[in-house]
């Protein structure tokens, strides 16, 4: 069996879980690790002995074995990274955001075509099997016609330097709204805070609006008491939601709704007439590990299978609802149509 070899560039944070996952599997090589400090790298060498390191992704990609570039870096250095491994060759697995620009996300997915290579980008949340189950519930029609997401996303830390909340954690809940809805938002508006980093907003709540009048609110913050990863999904005939921190019970369906349109109520007795108070069901999800799945579908693809999910498109529709958010930060919250900073 042939292993598809492998060049992770960056040790940091979340690099540490992509090395392990690639150099845990069976069909995929660990052949080089890639980071400017040398403490890194020296950790990385030990764990890894049969790794190569080095601070330059060049001495990589001037390895003919490598066929594959994962890269785990900061937002800022996304694009010229990406651009280096898929002119050179390479496909790419980037972590999200694929961008912090809508025109360089572009570059990099016409690139990719170009070369005919796989440009995927890491949002793990797509391979959750929560959310996988969600989704399926609402395009089989379990809920109903949708109304709203509501989705909460918050922490104490890590707090962020070069992007601010919204790129660091809605960015995830963009991806899964748009991955539930089938496309991305027509409109975005959003407020924030900055109070650690001047410039930088450690609180983001955007609201985004779908087509079919779907409405999408999302907290994103790094500056909260309680680390929080809920979302709710309100349709006509049931309502669910989505507990990312309880590992058991995930996924609660009720089976509530108000019936209406209805005549004036002017009593409670009244009221509660219009409220169906249902039965409440928590469906058995399948234990998975979304970052080894994630891994999973990169290597699958780069050895010629098809498969379209978080693709470089994709990751762009995630990169223009950010910057719709952006834009309107910067103007007092005013709703800014996608068309306005997609081109």
């Amino acid at each position: 069996m042939t292993r598809t070899g492998v060049a992770v560039v960056g040790a940091g944070h979340w690099g540490p879980h992509l090395i392990k996952n690639f150099a845990d599997h069976p069909e995929a090589e660990v052949l080089w690790v890639i980071d400017t400090d040398p403490d890194r790298r020296a950790v990385v060498a030990g764990r890894y002995p049969q790794a190569r390191t080095s601070g330059n992704l060049d001495v990589a990609l001037g390895d003919d074995a490598v066929e594959a570039v994962v890269i785990a870096t900061p937002t800022s250095t996304h694009y010229e990274l990406v651009r280096a491994a898929l002119e050179a060759g390479r496909h790419v697995l980037v972590e999200k955001p694929i961008t912090d620009d809508v025109e360089a996300a572009r570059r990099l997915c016409d690139l990719a075509s170009e070369k005919h290579l796989v440009l995927m980008v890491g949002h793990v949340f797509l391979f959750n099997p929560a959310i996988e189950m969600a989704r399926t519930l609402i395009e089989t029609g379990e809920l109903g016609r949708v109304y709203y997401l509501a989705m909460r996303r918050t922490n104490l830390g890590p707090v962020r330097v070069d992007v601010n909340a919204a790129w660091d954690l809605a960015a995830h809940d963009i991806s899964v709204a748009n991955y539930w809805l089938g496309t991305g938002p027509e409109a975005v508006s959003a407020g924030g805070g900055s109070w650690i980093n001047p410039g930088i907003e450690d609180a983001v709540f955007l609201n985004l609006r779908y087509p079919n009048d779907v409405m999408v609110h999302i907290e994103a913050s790094w500056l909260s008491p309680r680390k929080v990863r809920e979302i709710a999904v309100v349709g006509e005939a049931k309502m669910l939601t989505v507990d990312d921190m309880n590992l058991n019970e995930p996924v609660r369906i009720y089976d509530k709704r108000v019936e209406g349109p209805s005549p004036m109520t002017d009593t409670f007795v009244g009221f509660r007439s219009q409220v169906r108070e249902g039965t409440v069901t928590i469906p058995r999800v399948p234990m998975g590990e979304p970052l080894r799945a994630e891994v999973e579908e990169f290597i699958r693809r780069v050895q010629g299978a098809d498969g379209t999910l978080s693709d470089g498109r994709f990751g762009l529709s995630v990169v223009e609802a950010l910057a719709a958010a952006d834009r309107s930060l910067a103007e007092g919250g005013r709703l800014v149509a996608l068309d306005e900073v997609s081109g």
